[in-house]
């Protein structure tokens, strides 16, 4: 039997929809998609967002864009955060999608046809900085990009200071293309209220049901197999390096799932589900296996579920001392994946 993550399609298109709901008629909400959909499928996410109104999608590579517009087909646009990079104008050209021209380098080796310029307004990541914007003015211009965008350091935290003056910056540099679309803000952005929504907004990690959407639907479930379960004599220690150690009678489960799926081992001190009922992880987690105290069930189920509507990707992502994208991204192959919703 295989562990078992579903992922609910209607929950990220009603997530998307709330996020959208929060800027104004005539702000348009994008969707990031990339590293595979958060970790969820964009073969699957894409067209499920397509189909709830997404008329233009984010992602990170080209091969990414790639896999999307055959997914999604013709009609949406895809924008390519990493812009043109070395061997990838071919396949860019061949699948419609967009670069996000990031350099003077980038905007040199651009030959023509639909882009994007990123600017840097105090990241210091990608896009250009404001001295490369003023002096490359005529060129961009030229290109008459579709859109201009920048990426806020920290958004996740409304009172720091960086906000303010990315948003400031971004209106100064961005002053001289009054034509063009600009866009600033993902998830975090979109909560900070209007002055950070211009023209597009492009949510990432809300759709998928993380902070800091606090309002988002969860997203996935992740339920794992039980493969023994028994009983162990106080004094008795469970999993490597003996480090848990029975202060009683207890009944142990031991379930299939471990780092070589995206279970962190610094995640031990979470707890698996049977239903509402939490039954702690004890000992160490291991490449396959994790053991489970399941002392307060009459009767273990066959799964006990690590993610679900209770311990969030985010709480998960608190008991391994973690970000919930770290969570979501690093979900592994071995799972039996379910989509639900999302007709």
């Amino acid at each position: 039997m295989q562990a078992k993550l579903t992922i609910d399609l209607d929950a990220i298109c009603k997530n998307w929809r709330a996020l959208d709901a929060l800027s104004g008629q005539t702000v348009e909400t994008a969707a990031v998609i990339k590293a595979d959909a958060y970790g969820l499928g964009a073969d699957v996410v894409g067209p499920a967002l397509k189909t709830a109104g997404v008329k233009t999608f984010f992602v990170a590579q080209a091969e990414e864009g790639v896999v999307l517009r055959q997914a999604i087909g013709a009609g949406p646009r895809i924008f390519n955060f990493s812009g043109l990079m070395a061997g990838d104008a071919a396949a860019l050209a061949e699948y419609d999608v967009i670069p996000v021209l990031n350099s003077a380098e980038q905007i040199a080796a651009f030959t023509g046809g639909p882009c994007a310029v990123q600017f840097d307004t105090g990241m210091n990541r990608l896009g250009m900085e404001p001295a490369d914007a003023a002096r490359l003015r005529d060129e961009i211009t030229a290109l008459a990009p579709e859109l201009i965008l920048s990426h806020l350091a920290c958004a996740d935290e409304p009172a720091h200071k960086m906000n303010a003056a990315q948003l400031a910056e971004f209106v100064a540099m961005t002053a001289s293309f009054p034509k063009i679309k600009k866009s600033l803000s993902a998830t975090g952005g979109v909560l900070l209220g209007g002055d950070f929504h211009f023209d597009i907004t492009r949510p990432g990690i809300g759709l998928y049901g993380g902070l800091p959407f606090e309002n988002a639907a969860p997203v996935v479930q992740l339920d794992l197999p039980v493969i023994q379960t028994r009983e162990v004599k106080t004094g008795e220690t469970v999993g490597y390096g003996n480090s848990w150690t029975a202060q009683k009678p207890s009944k142990i489960a031991t379930v299939s799932g471990g780092y070589a799926d995206g279970i962190l081992r610094s995640a031990a001190s979470a707890s698996l589900f049977a239903d509402d009922i939490a039954c702690p992880v004890i000992g160490r987690i291991s490449m396959d296996l994790i053991t489970v105290d399941v002392s307060g069930l009459e009767t273990v189920p066959p799964m006990l579920s690590l993610l679900n509507s209770v311990q969030t990707v985010d709480v998960l992502a608190g008991h391994a001392g973690t970000i919930g994208y770290e969570i979501l991204t690093g979900l592994g192959a071995r799972y039996k994946r379910r989509y639900i919703g999302g007709s």
